[in-house]
Order: C-alpha cells, then sequence, then structure tokens
C-alpha cells in the first residue's frame, strides 16, 4: 500500500464530509437528539396510573383503603362515582387504566372478621402497563390486608412471620430508562457508521467519481481503507459523544473500565462497517442504501438482539437465530460494563465471538467489493 495515496484518500473523505454542513450537523447533533428522546420515550416504567374509584360502601374502612391508593405514589384517583354501571365508560374513553370498585358491606366484613371482597377492573389493551398496574394495586391491597390481621390479633398472641429485605443492584430505582440508555448508544453507534459507510460509497457511484478512481493507480485496497478509516472515526467520536450525553445528561455513570469498552466497540465497529460496505455493493442508490440497511439489517437486529424485547421471551428458534446477531453480544456486553462494572473475565466470550463477527462481515463485504470494483 502506498501512504500518499492513502492520505489523500483520507483528505478527500473529511473534505467531502465538512463541505457538506447539513451531513455534518446531522453526524454531530443527530445522535445526541436521538438518545434523548429514546432515552425519555423508551421507557416501560408505569407512574400516576389514572383510577376511577367507585366506593359503594363509604365507611371508614373503605376510605382508608382508597387513601392507601393516593399515598402510594403509583396512582392517581381522576374520577369517583357511586354508580357502578358507570365504571365501563371511564375505561371505554380512556379517561382511566384502573377501577377500584369497593362494594357495599365492605366495613361490616372487616368488622365481623370476615372476608371483605374489591373488585379492580383494569384497562388489559396495553399487557405490559395493566399487568404493572395489578402488580402495584395488588401490594397496595395485601399490605392493608396484613395491617387489619395485625390489629385483630395483635393484642392476643404475639405474630411471626418473614420481613424481606428487597435491594435491587446496578439499578435501585428500578428505572427502565438505565437498562435502555446504553442499548441505544449501541443503536446509534450500528445506525451511523452502517448508513454512513453505505450511503459514502453509493454516492461515488451516482456522481460517477467511484469509476474516476478506479482508472487512477490506487489500488482496491487502498480505496476501502480510504472510506472505512473515515467513518470508523467518525463512529468514535459520536460514541464519545453519546457516552458524555449519557454520563453527564442522564447520571449513569460507567461502572466499568472506559478502555475495555473502547476496545469491544472497535470490535463492534468492524461488523457495522462490513455491513455498510456490503449494503453499498448491492444498491444503485443513497435511497436503496438506505431502505435496505433500515429494513433488511437495522430492524430485524432490533427486535432479534434484545434491544427492544427479552431475548428470553422469545420462541426458541429466533433464541437461537439472536447468537448469530453481533448486536445481542454488544448489548450484553454495553450494559453489563456500564451498569454492573465487570470486567473482561466476564466478557471474553461476547467479545470473541463479537471479534470473529466482526472479522467475517467485514472481510466477506470487502471481497464482493472488491469483485464489483474488478
Amino acid at each position: 500500500m502506498n501512504r500518499q495515496r492513502i492520505v489523500a484518500l483520507l483528505k478527500k473523505e473529511f473534505s467531502q464530509f465538512f463541505k457538506d454542513k447539513a451531513l455534518a450537523r446531522i453526524v454531530i447533533l443527530a445522535p445526541v437528539l436521538q438518545l434523548i428522546l429514546l432515552g425519555y420515550a423508551a421507557s416501560i416504567d408505569v407512574k400516576n396510573i389514572a383510577i376511577v374509584l367507585c366506593d359503594l360502601d363509604k365507611t371508614e374502612d373503605s376510605r382508608a383503603l382508597a387513601e392507601k391508593f393516593v399515598t402510594s405514589g403509583y396512582f392517581t384517583v381522576e374520577y369517583a362515582t357511586d354508580n357502578y354501571k358507570a365504571v365501563q365508560s371511564y375505561l371505554d374513553d380512556n379517561k382511566a387504566t384502573m377501577a377500584l370498585v369497593i362494594p357495599r358491606k365492605f366495613g361490616d366484613n372487616i368488622l365481623r372478621k370476615e372476608t371483605a371482597r374489591v373488585q379492580l377492573l383494569v384497562d388489559g389493551s396495553e399487557g405490559n402497563t395493566a399487568a404493572i398496574s395489578l402488580s402495584y394495586a395488588n401490594q397496595i391491597i395485601n399490605q392493608y390486608s396484613r395491617n387489619i390481621l395485625a390489629e385483630v390479633i395483635g393484642s392476643r398472641m404475639p405474630i411471626g412471620g418473614i420481613n424481606t429485605e428487597v435491594r435491587a443492584w446496578y439499578n435501585p430505582e428500578l428505572k427502565s430508562r438505565v437498562y435502555m440508555v446504553p442499548g441505544v448508544l449501541v443503536l446509534l453507534l450500528l445506525a451511523m457508521t452502517m448508513n454512513l459507510t453505505s450511503m459514502a460509497v453509493v454516492r461515488e457511484k451516482e456522481i460517477g467519481t467511484l469509476e474516476q478512481l478506479m482508472v487512477t493507480p490506487i489500488r482496491p485496497s487502498e480505496l476501502i481503507l480510504g472510506k472505512l478509516v473515515p467513518f470508523s472515526i467518525l463512529g468514535s467520536i459520536d460514541a464519545a459523544i453519546v457516552i458524555t450525553v449519557m454520563v453527564f445528561g442522564f447520571g449513569i455513570p460507567i461502572k466499568g473500565s472506559i478502555a475495555l469498552l473502547a476496545v469491544l466497540s472497535g470490535f463492534f465497529l468492524l461488523t457495522s462497517l462490513g455491513l455498510g460496505l456490503f449494503v453499498s455493493t448491492i444498491s444503485r442508490t443513497q435511497q436503496q442504501a438506505m431502505m435496505v440497511g433500515q429494513f433488511f439489517i437495522m430492524q430485524p437486529m432490533m427486535y432479534i438482539s434484545g434491544f427492544t424485547f427479552p431475548v428470553e421471551n422469545m420462541p426458541r428458534i429466533l433464541q437461537i437465530l439472536s447468537f448469530g446477531i453481533p448486536m445481542r453480544h454488544f448489548l450484553f456486553i454495553v450494559r453489563s460494563l456500564i451498569l454492573k462494572g465487570v470486567g473482561i473475565q466476564d466478557l471474553w466470550l461476547q467479545g470473541c465471538l463479537l471479534l470473529g463477527m466482526g472479522v467475517a462481515v467485514l472481510g466477506a463485504s470487502i471481497l464482493r467489493f472488491r469483485k464489483k470494483l474488478d
């Protein structure tokens, strides 16, 4: 390889990049904007659950139970009605997510030390929200029931039980954002490097400069290197910007080794650059490159890698297929490094798999690209 020719190609690529001010702003600002939007929007936390209260008993006990819901921090009583038949309309019109119905004689049953019943109606059209809402409600009702039991028999005999102390490691407040934001870093790194690489090569085809480069003394290997190096640098810059926003904007510190994260990110860059180069060989226009990258690479990876849905919940065949997705292994690496602070002793297998896949994808793409040039 001729060093001067490679340097000239690099200067050409960076010169074209900085001349296109719109593209430069997109590369620098888009990852930050997407991280902020996805970081706040991609959350499965359920808060401020709107409920409609139907208290048909109107006793001190029924009011105490309703107060437990209000002070829990999970629910807000948006509506109250004495008409049981009207409860459904609040759920139908999306005015409330859950209805708490306290029937008549609720307080009397408690005084007589009999079983007292309440009814919970929940909008199950969105399964995740419904399941979490019911879990919160059951916790409140069970705690209320235990308090009543303690008052009834506490004066007669001591009662024992199991006192559970729950501690959530790595994410004490159980915020889904803490889990999602490191995944967004992986997604943005893949999207930016793959799309930029594929579209840059295709753009050369469209304007005819690729053919001009082919008749110069520049070798195919030098041309490929001149295309891949700039976008690997830009991808690294984007990753650094996103990590900075993650740490100082979202307050998610990196508990593991930053150097190890950088090295393993380099392994993933091999895959994303290789995929971008491959897309450029099968696309004739930039629009085709964008569509192929988004619909045939990005979206399948998002769904199968564990970014959107847990891999463990997928059918067995998709779980097996996901082992061949580089994004799955890099997601595991990034989340483990950032949230848990693990080291290479726990990540060496994923690192080796990522490196192997990266070398294979990039190597195959380079061979295909060279054949196109020949």
